[in-house]
């Protein structure tokens, strides 16, 4: 069992937030299934009096899927050098084909308040149950943005596509630091 050093998230929020442009990850678990995706847009913030964690995750992503089947996610960040093969399979293949946590040679800490593990070699961990789901109105982004992130058809108006992102609002359960 991993020892676990528990921190205050927002003591701790300049290194998350500082975090997430070079990337952190998300866990999801569903079905005996764990699946961890690499992602570099997402907020931390206080929202209805509970320290959450926003993830934005794309509709063809499997992360989607087993969010969707298993509201509860990690979100696992990088304490330090490590291995960038990490991130080279958790942000280059899918989980439905691969298993991803075995192939980059991961090691999984049980949850503490969720069913999803966190990461050991990617220490700083917040355990997350999602409060919150909503579909992206691509038509209410800004033209530029539209047109460098949505290239697939930014002069559409209100139509789904599987490129669009879902957003996730996560409360942060537990935060801690698997050693």
């Amino acid at each position: 069992m991993a020892d676990r050093e528990r921190f205050d998230v927002f003591k701790r929020a300049g290194d998350i937030v500082r975090a997430i442009p070079d990337c952190v990850y998300i866990t999801t678990k569903a079905g005996g299934k764990v699946n961890t995706m690499a992602i570099e847009w997402a907020t931390l913030g206080n929202l209805w009096a509970k320290p959450v964690f926003v993830a934005y995750v794309r509709n063809s992503r499997f992360t989607r899927e087993m969010l969707d089947k298993n509201p509860e996610f990690t979100v696992n960040i990088p304490s330090g050098p490590y291995d960038r093969k990490i991130f080279r399979i958790c942000g280059g293949k899918s989980g439905r084909d691969t298993d991803k946590t075995a192939e980059a040679g991961l090691t999984l800490a049980d949850g503490q308040k969720i069913s999803v593990p966190g990461i050991m070699e990617l220490p700083m961990t917040l355990e997350c149950k999602v409060i919150y789901r909503q579909d992206q109105d691509v038509s209410l982004i800004p033209e530029d943005i539209r047109n460098r992130f949505y290239p697939h058809n930014p002069a559409r108006c209100h139509d789904t596509d599987e490129d669009d992102h879902v957003t996730y609002i996560g409360e942060i359960v537990d935060a801690y630091i698997l050693s």
